[in-house]
């Protein structure tokens, strides 16, 4: 048999104020009770929503969902469409002979920043470096994400894959 008891809490009632307005929140004489009774509830907002994948499963890459890019020796456009997305790949310097620099940057065609960015400085002595990025980008209208290299020893090699709308709604891979 379940057991009934009054909560006095005012944090508890501010919240419940704030979330229920229209219920006219807490009035004077009115007492907040709670029951030891388990009630189970269950969550079904991302199936409701279109969405059942795990999070780490929504964000997979796919044959179909991706779309590769490589940058040597210059700048490639590599996003320009609004919405979330994951940009993952490996760039390699090589030759370290000689300073370069190999960098994502996103724009707003007014002010550029770096999303990731590697270099690699003259050591006198020759070799190859490698380095992984993964990492999530948001870009709004007339945002755009771009690769670039300033030498021939540089590469870039990498793929997006657009994980959620303009509006955060999930885009599933295919």
């Amino acid at each position: 048999m379940a057991q009934e008891f009054t909560i006095k809490s005012e944090a508890i009632e501010s919240k419940i104020n704030q979330l229920l307005p229209t219920q006219g929140g807490f009035q004077p004489g009115v007492d907040f009770s709670a029951s030891t009774m388990v009630i189970p509830i269950v969550d079904l907002t991302e199936t409701a929503e279109g969405s059942s994948l795990r999070q780490d499963l929504q964000s997979a890459l796919s044959l179909t969902s991706i779309t590769p890019f490589q940058a040597q020796n210059g700048t490639v456009s590599v996003l320009s469409t609004t919405g979330y997305f994951r940009i993952v790949g490996v760039a390699f310097a090589g030759s370290s002979s000689t300073n370069g620099e190999l960098k994502i940057t996103i724009t707003d065609g007014t002010t550029t920043k770096s999303l990731w960015e590697a270099n690699n400085r003259n050591t006198g002595s020759t070799g190859e470096v490698s380095y992984s990025f993964d990492f999530i980008a948001f870009l709004k209208a007339g945002d755009s994400v771009s690769a670039t290299t300033d030498t021939v020893y540089g590469i870039i090699n990498g793929c997006t894959r657009q994980i959620a709308d303009i509006s955060g709604n999930l885009v599933n891979p295919v």
